[in-house]
């Protein structure tokens, strides 16, 4: 999930799995697999930076279990 910004500035969190595509006309359009369209505050290189920067939080795990399990291989 990422957090975005209507063009009312009204906050959102977004399903990033459900963006298709995203455009600049000026303003940032972003359709979603349903057809749904949102209008957005953020560029599409910030929205790009948003859905990369959570799919890497995605695969790199939670931190904390890992630090537990290495200190209880150490014992």
């Amino acid at each position: 999930m990422i957090h975005l910004t209507r063009l009312n500035h009204t906050p959102l969190v977004l399903n990033a799995d459900l963006i298709e595509f995203i455009e600049a006309t000026p303003d940032t359009v972003v359709t979603l697999t349903t057809g749904q369209k949102l209008m957005l505050l953020e560029s599409a290189d910030e929205i790009i930076a948003k859905v990369i920067d959570f799919r890497r939080s995605i695969l790199a795990g939670p931190a904390e279990p890992l630090r537990l399990a290495r200190k209880a291989d150490e014992r």
